[in-house]
């Protein structure tokens, strides 16, 4: 027998009373959620209705009565799916499934990492007689990144994995200059936007961090940016720091192919902050993992209080 409850003068079809509910294996679940549907209702001043006096009712009367229909289509969806359920108990099977994928999904998601490569920055030695120095501030990568991560943060929530694999001589390097602990600076850094750092000397040191620095069966990696100097085919990490205008330490186009594609989550972001990758080196990167990597046609401007910006004339992301 069905029971009717009347919610704000409309009759809505409710389960049947605690004695007449059928006896199954799982009896006792189907009355707890029984009951878990009356107390929802309760609220709203349902009244108990006969399936006689629900008849008669007139939809005249019912109408000018009616409840928010966002509450009967709620209640409908309600007693639809626990009806269907007790009717065919296997079925319950699907929603469970389903959640359990949906929960484990957002736990995969949320254990991605998100990895923010830092170069290191030029020293006046080399830069003095230019006419358009670089790096007139040591931190101009460190703090492009360090306002990236606050993005993040906002986004992907407190408890996100982001790690910074920084350039760590081209900080030594630039500390005499400046007669500053640029590595106690950077460590700070890590302790304030709860980071995981780890320092790198060498291209490939960065491979092998995308590769192995997690277990990357269960550590994907979700996102990938860099912020450093760059020419269309590399990755500069130590550029007019060892050399006038050159570089020692670099991750080439060529190298990208060492990546395993494997490691990159689905739908991973990957962008360049730095000049010219846009021309040739996402091309390579595409090549290499599949996935797309966003770059600068022509040079970028590492600014103070916002993220780098295209600086040439015509200059565009792609």
């Amino acid at each position: 027998m069905v029971r009717w409850l009347e919610v704000n003068g409309v009759a809505v079809v409710s389960l049947t009373s605690p004695s007449e509910r059928p006896i199954h294996p799982w009896h006792g679940w189907w009355n707890a959620i029984s009951e878990r549907v009356d107390r929802l209702v309760a609220p709203f001043g349902a009244q108990e209705w006969s399936a006689e006096s629900a008849q008669t009712k007139s939809r005249g009367e019912a109408g000018r009565n009616s409840a928010c229909p966002l509450q009967i289509f709620g209640f409908c969806i309600i007693n639809a799916a626990v009806i269907i359920a007790m009717r065919f108990p296997r079925f319950l099977l699907i929603p469970v499934l389903l959640l359990t994928f949906s929960a484990r999904a957002h736990a995969v998601a949320n254990n991605n990492e998100w990895i923010l490569l830092v170069g290191g920055p030029s020293i006046h030695q080399w830069e003095q007689y230019k006419a358009q120095p670089h790096d007139h501030w040591w931190a101009n990568f460190v703090h492009a990144a360090r306002l990236r991560t606050d993005q993040l943060r906002l986004e992907l929530g407190p408890d996100a994995k982001i790690t910074w694999l920084v350039y760590k001589q081209g900080y030594i390097d630039r500390a005499s200059q400046e007669h500053q602990d640029l590595i106690s600076h950077i460590e700070s850094v890590r302790d304030k936007s709860h980071l995981n750092l780890v320092w790198f000397n060498r291209g490939p040191e960065v491979i092998n961090y995308l590769n192995g620095g997690q277990n990357r069966e269960r550590v994907k990696v979700a996102g990938f940016e860099y912020f450093g100097h760059s020419n269309k085919a590399c990755f500069m990490f130590d550029y007019s720091s060892n050399l006038d205008s050159a570089s020692k330490s670099w991750l080439h186009e060529s190298d990208l192919t060492k990546i395993d594609r494997r490691i990159l989550a689905h739908g991973v972001y990957a962008k360049s902050w730095g000049c010219h990758t846009g021309e040739e080196m996402s091309k390579k990167w595409y090549a290499a993992t599949g996935t797309h990597m966003i770059g600068a046609m022509g040079k970028t401007q590492f600014m103070m209080e916002e993220l780098p910006i295209l600086s040439s004339q015509n200059g565009r992301w792609v």
